[in-house]
């Protein structure tokens, strides 16, 4: 995974002192990034030259900004410096300066060719200096490569774009680009910006203008029009109150912001970006909602994701224009992953967000991730923001300046209309557009209206309009159109027909016409959404219905539950919430193929609503599982029986190429009001007993008790507490001496991991192990109680006791990992412990989850010179083919055997059965949970190898277990 750690830089020694603290020097692939607003260009090289010196492998990149932002904080006048260490990410950087090219889109060519390659996911760009073209550089960059992510901004000083600086590790440019491309096929990267503008006026057009100077606005000059509309004091404070009200120009189909970044001599002025003569310019001003709500969205999609890092580059802007929201913001990102960057004078952002573009007030940021497999355990993270007094006031002034000028535009719109109305609403109108008279007889029509029905004007003026529809829709027209002469305007769907016999679906509006204060007949404009509506539909059943049964998903079912809740509350009546699992269905796709499993999962849901009495209603959650509101005669009988006829109805073969096949479910039961008052709890609570059910075996219904809601929560609560158990070093070993039965000696120990836990004390490993296998923790959790047993045996090596060995218990989930290995070689490494002295236990189950990746890896253990050995053996369901050829050293004979080892019983010759097969196989027979000398003796007398248990020694710590190795022959005692 990709790790991000950073540094507020104070000198030299410090600086260097942090570095060797977090080793990295170690990491080839190391990504350093430089922020400072303190431009003073002989700090910048002091600072530069000690990165190079110290780390001079590294990637280096940076520039000046307008503050700086460090773990989600914004900080001002400091150098900032993150770095980010990737697995799998090579970086390669590049410096450019402007005075090389002919152009800044010759600029972003160069750039193209030399970072881009074929496994180039990103790039950062840090752009310095009045003369680079941004804009036209970002479009030189992605001539040749439309799909490559780029994020990063205009580096800056104190509000003014001269003597800005950008550097990488091997130079720095006052006029120029830096950039870092990475490369990986394995790296995931997710770019975002946020930005929305409100166009606020009237529109402009530039009458004269040359690359990024503006020479003329409506014939006037710029700083008049400025000081027109925009005031005096805002002429003053340019360009830094540029940033707040911008112009707005349409670009390529999209609206971009152009910034004033000087005021030129005879009141002319300079733009962020090339401008043509002709186009039209808007003034506009953040919409503020607008991007509240994009950010919070973003939120919450990005929580779900897995996300190592964030690189963020904001507009300073924001922070001076909204900074408390600018706070939080940052904050929002920090809370899902480390967050990172400066604020810009411009960003810059493209790839699968849409085209190039050097935006302004606009938060961009990088999110990327080494680990796309993963989920985010970010499920709990809410995300909510209320915006203060003064930015309300700001919206609302907005919004009556925006309301203000509708009304003059309709105004002025109104005194217009006797000499341009006819060809703006009718013969340049793209949509089809009528009058009538107050009869509905028509009165004209546009060329669109002709061409859409297939009439001449001759064929349809007198006509009345209700004569084009259906006879089923007249009397629903008819209100409308009634309504319309009222003076409301009306809109409304309707099916018509050609001239030709085709039928379209329009959406009409109809405005009433005023003459002197009276209505005189209705304007109809309307538009075929035939199309657009099979698209809405379209769209619909994908938002709301799950693609593979058709069934409601879960937001549509949620929606629904919500809705059917409000009428039992009225009505005062029941409802029960069934959440169906199928068991085991993993089986049915890793046997027949995941499509074979959705054709399953189909006919499943097809058997499931039609064991569903009336008043129901059934979604599908994704994956296997199934959920169902039962509404009609609620009560615990009638709700056992529907559950049992669904599981019926699931038990049944299903057939599949020829071959039966037989799957059962789990189902579980909440009850309104009994278990919950809303969606979420009757969802929660059913689920709970899902799982119950699940746990119990399955093919079972569960009803829902209080009881399981607090086992649930006592789960998540052990779960909360485990994650953060390795962290806060809660977790050690005792170890249990194991016993040569022929000489009675300690030749080793078996490592046991022991939790004390500050609040719960001790947490027997029953009920902790079963968790972290559960969640995934067992691999981090195992990779510690492995090294840390083999450096406990190293050191009892040191002591003197050089014959001792280790054996270390190894779960299912961590040995099938493709990093074992190198985790058992790390472990061996570190602790310098020689691999024979080393023994790996796995179980039956585990060998033979995957019968050739297992022989495979035990082969390679025993290369490495470790032992390995199947632990509670004679427990499991090993076939002795498999057995045979197994790669192993030692059998363990479980507990359950030796707990009832007498004379005369079957368990005898069960244990007598193991270790002759044991010696036939040239292995060794260990027998664990000795508890009496009796045992101890049959043990002996079937020559039975090795031994441990509580008659021996329980599991000691460490210098009880050092005080044993001093018995010459523990079993004397």
């Amino acid at each position: 995974m990709a790790k991000t750690i950073t540094c507020l830089y104070e000198n030299h020694d410090q600086l260097n002192q942090f570095i060797q603290n977090h080793e990295l020097c170690e990491y080839p692939n190391l990504l350093v990034q430089v922020f400072s607003s303190n431009i003073d260009q002989s700090f910048l090289l002091q600072l530069h030259t000690e990165i190079k010196s110290i780390l001079p492998l590294a990637t280096v990149i940076g520039c000046t900004g307008a503050g700086e932002i460090i773990e989600g904080q914004m900080v001002e006048s400091k150098a900032v410096i993150s770095f980010t260490i990737f697995e799998k990410t090579e970086l390669t950087s590049v410096l450019l300066h402007q005075n090389d090219y002919e152009n800044s889109y010759e600029m972003g060519k160069s750039l193209a060719q030399q970072l881009l390659v074929f496994d180039t996911k990103a790039m950062l760009i840090f752009s310095a200096g009045e003369h680079v073209d941004a804009q036209s550089m970002l479009n030189g960059l992605y001539e040749g490569s439309p799909e490559l992510i780029v994020a990063g901004g205009l580096a800056g000083n104190n509000g003014r774009l001269k003597e800005s600086y950008a550097f990488t590790g091997e130079d720095v440019t006052t006029q120029g680009v830096a950039a870092v491309a990475l490369q990986s096929d394995q790296l995931v990267a997710e770019a975002y910006r946020n930005y929305q503008w409100q166009e606020i006026g009237k529109s402009f057009a530039i009458t004269k203008a040359k690359g990024s100077n503006i020479y003329s606005i409506d014939h006037k000059k710029p700083i008049q029009v400025l000081k027109q509309y925009l005031g005096k004091s805002f002429v003053d404070d340019l360009p830094d109150s540029g940033n707040e009200f911008p112009f707005i120009m349409k670009d390529k189909g999209e609206k971009v912001p152009l910034f004033i970044l000087e005021i030129l001599k005879n009141g002319a002025i300079r733009v962020n970006r090339k401008i043509s003569e002709g186009a039209e310019i808007t003034f506009a001003y953040p919409d503020i909602e607008g991007i509240v709500e994009s950010s919070l969205q973003n939120m919450r999609h990005l929580a779900k994701k897995q996300v190592d890092t964030i690189f963020v580059y904001d507009c300073m802007a924001r922070k001076r224009f909204a900074p408390d929201f600018t706070v939080k913001e940052l904050g929002m990102l920090q809370s899902i992953s480390s967050t990172n960057g400066f604020f810009a004078y411009g960003e810059l952002t493209g790839g699968k967000t849409g085209a190039p573009q050097l935006l302004g007030h606009a938060l961009t940021y990088l999110a990327l991730s080494e680990n796309s497999g993963q989920k985010q355990n970010n499920h709990k993270l809410t995300f909510k923001y209320t915006s203060p007094a003064y930015l309300k006031n700001v919206t609302a002034l907005t919004h009556l300046m925006q309301a203000s000028h509708n009304d003059f535009f309709l105004l002025n719109e109104s005194l217009k209309v006797s000499e341009q109305y006819y060809e703006s609403l009718f013969n340049t109108n793209t949509d089809l557009v009528f009058s009538t008279d107050i009869n509905g007889q028509i009165k004209s029509v546009n060329p669109a209206f002709e061409k859409t029905f297939g009439y001449s004007r001759a064929e349809i003026i007198g006509k009345s309009a209700m004569k084009l529809i259906n006879s089923e829709d007249v009397p629903r027209v008819r209100m409308h159109f009634s309504k319309a002469l009222k003076g409301k305007e009306q809109y409304y769907n309707v099916t018509i027909q050609s001239n030709s016999g085709e039928t379209n679906l329009f959406q009409i509006k109809n405005i009433p016409i005023i003459v002197n204060d009276e209505c005189v007949g209705i304007y109809g404009i309307g538009r075929n959404i035939t199309e657009q509506k099979k698209i809405e539909d379209k769209i619909t059943e994908l938002a709301y219905y799950d693609h593979d049964t058709g069934l409601p998903n879960r937001v549509k079912f949620t929606e629904q539950l919500e809705n059917m809740l409000s009428r039992a509350k009225r009505k005062k009546r029941m409802l029960a919430v069934l959440t169906i699992d199928i068991d085991r269905f993993k089986l049915i796709n890793d046997s027949l193929g995941h499509f074979a499993g959705d054709m399953v999962l189909k006919e499943l849901a097809y058997r499931i609503e039609k064991a569903l009495p009336g008043g129901s209603y059934i979604g599908r959650f994704g994956g296997d599982k199934f959920t169902v509101v039962l509404s009609k005669d609620v009560n615990v009988e009638e709700v056992m029986k529907n559950s049992k006829m669904i599981l019926q109805e699931i038990s049944k073969p299903v057939e599949h190429k020829g071959q039966d096949f037989y799957v059962t479910a789990s189902i579980g039961v909440s009850f309104y009001p009994e278990d919950g008052l809303d969606e979420h709890s009757l969802l929660k609570n059913a689920d709970i007993a899902t799982n119950r059910s699940k746990n119990q075996g399955g093919n079972r219904v569960t009803f829902f008790s209080n009881e399981m809601n607090d086992q649930a929560i006592t789960r998540l609560e052990l779960e909360s507490y485990l994650r953060r158990a390795l962290q806060k070093k809660e977790f050690y070993l005792m170890y249990q001496p194991l016993i040569d039965l022929e000489t009675g000696k300690i030749f080793g120990s078996e490592a046991l991991i022991r939790w004390n836990h500050p609040k719960l004390g001790r947490v027997s490993p029953a009920d902790f192990i079963p968790l972290a296998e559960e969640t995934g923790l067992i691999e981090e959790i195992g990779s510690w109680v492995l090294r840390t047993a083999c450096k406990q045996n190293k050191k009892w090596h040191l002591l003197g006791y050089d014959r001792i060995s280790v054996s270390v218990n190894v779960s299912a989930f961590q040995f099938q990992q493709p990093g074992f290995l190198k985790d058992v070689k790390r472990a061996l490494n570190e602790s310098r412990l020689e691999p024979h002295y080393l023994t790996l236990e796995l179980t039956e189950s585990t060998m033979l989850k995957n019968v050739d990746y297992s022989i495979e890896t035990m082969r390679s253990l025993q290369k490495l010179g470790v032992k390995v050995s199947i632990d509670d053996f004679g427990t499991g369901y090993s076939s002795l083919s498999y057995l045979k050829d197994l790669p192993i050293n030692t059998l363990k004979i479980d507990r359950s055997f030796i707990n009832n080892l007498r004379v005369n019983t079957s368990d005898i010759a069960i244990v007598k059965a193991i270790i002759t097969m044991g010696h036939g196989l040239a292995v060794k027979v260990l027998a664990e949970g000795v508890e009496t000398k009796e045992q101890i003796d049959l043990l002996k007398e079937l020559k039975c190898h090795y031994a441990q248990g509580f008659y021996i020694h329980k599991p000691l710590m460490i210098t009880d277990f050092e005080n044993g190795l001093k018995e010459t022959e523990i079993l004397k005692k």
